[in-house]
C-alpha cells in the first residue's frame, strides 16, 4: 500500500465509498474508518498501520499546501 487511492481501495473491499468533497474531511472520515475496520478485526495491523500514515502523510502535505497560498 503506497497511496491514499490504496487506502480508498482498501475500504471499498468493505463496501465503504469516502466522498464529502472536501479533501481534508475525506482524509479524517477515512482514518476514522481504517480505525473502526481495525478495531472490528477486519484488517491486518499491517494494513492499519500504512494506511494511517499514508493518511497522514497526506493531509500533512495538504495543511503545508493550504499554508503557502
Amino acid at each position: 500500500m503506497n497511496s491514499v487511492y490504496d487506502v480508498q481501495q482498501l475500504l471499498k473491499k468493505f463496501g465503504i465509498y469516502v466522498y464529502i468533497g472536501d479533501r481534508l474531511s475525506d482524509l479524517e472520515l477515512m482514518e476514522e474508518e481504517i480505525r473502526e475496520l481495525y478495531s472490528a478485526k477486519l484488517i491486518l495491523r499491517e494494513d492499519f498501520t500504512q494506511s494511517i500514515l499514508i493518511l497522514r502523510a497526506e493531509r500533512s502535505r495538504i495543511q503545508k499546501d493550504q499554508n503557502k497560498e
